[in-house]
């Protein structure tokens, strides 16, 4: 395993995209919180503001999750990105010639997309206690910090169906474009219409909208919470369909890795 990931990091170590794409995530998530903590309107006064509570350590965690599950398309897109151009510049085919397999190729793969997803992980909690410092007491930290690993989860999630979708398209202008498409239109449209037809919450199972339940809007779970409002279905079902649908994604790729004609 620190072999296959240690190649990775040689692959992408000098790549300017790689940087420029977590830059972009490591810069836009905390500047993008900062502006709201310090420009939005205050609620009945400083102690009763409804966004003042959304940076306390009671809820900061799965406020900045969020705030996560939105810029996360950086680590997603980056994942596409290289592993199209595995197949783009035939570097996986160099890879089998110098002695890997194809199933470790693969796993190098997954191994870097559990890479990013723990560092996107840590990034979220050491923004998090700075902004709970802030904001709070730090005798009240952690706080409900079970949306901490939601995030995980989440960016686990995407960053894999970003894996799929290079893997079987092996372009990433394609594979960029339906992943959008996918994720703010399709999945979106398709729950609507499940959820409608059933009269229930089916379509909230979706691959990608199963962990997107996980992080919902901050503010409105802060009322929900102050108005008493119970949930009609726990995280725990989301945790369990989204880890069900990353093991799909890893079946299916690793059937294409070994079937498809490099």
């Amino acid at each position: 395993m620190k072999q296959l990931l240690s190649i990775e990091w040689l692959k992408y170590k000098k790549y300017r995209t790689f940087w420029i794409l977590i830059g972009f995530f490591v810069l836009l998530l905390p500047l993008w919180n900062y502006s709201i903590n310090n420009n939005m309107v205050k609620i009945g006064g400083n102690n009763g503001s409804l966004f003042n509570q959304a940076y306390s350590f009671q809820y900061v965690w799965s406020n900045l999750g969020y705030w996560a599950s939105l810029f996360v398309v950086f680590i997603s897109v980056l994942t596409i990105i290289i592993t199209s151009n595995e197949h783009s510049f035939r570097t996986n085919r160099q890879n089998i010639i110098d002695g890997l397999t194809r199933l470790e190729f693969y796993h190098s793969k997954w191994l870097l997309v559990m890479a990013l997803s723990v560092f996107t992980t840590l990034y979220v909690f050491i923004i998090g206690f700075f902004f709970g410092l802030s904001g709070d007491e730090i005798s009240n930290f952690p706080g409900e910090i079970t949306p901490l690993f939601y995030v995980f989860i989440l960016t686990l999630n995407y960053s894999a169906f970003g894996l799929l979708l290079a893997l079987l398209l092996k372009r990433s202008g394609i594979s960029i474009g339906i992943f959008f498409l996918y994720a703010m239109f399709i999945e979106s449209l398709f729950k609507g219409i499940i959820n409608w037809i059933t009269n229930t919450e089916t379509g909230n199972f979706l691959p990608l909208q199963a962990s997107d339940e996980l992080l919902p809007f901050p503010l409105a779970e802060i009322v929900k919470t102050v108005a008493g409002v119970t949930v009609s279905i726990s995280d725990i079902y989301y945790v369990i369909a989204s880890l069900i649908w990353i093991l799909i994604y890893y079946l299916i790729g690793r059937y294409r890795i070994l079937k498809s004609d490099w």
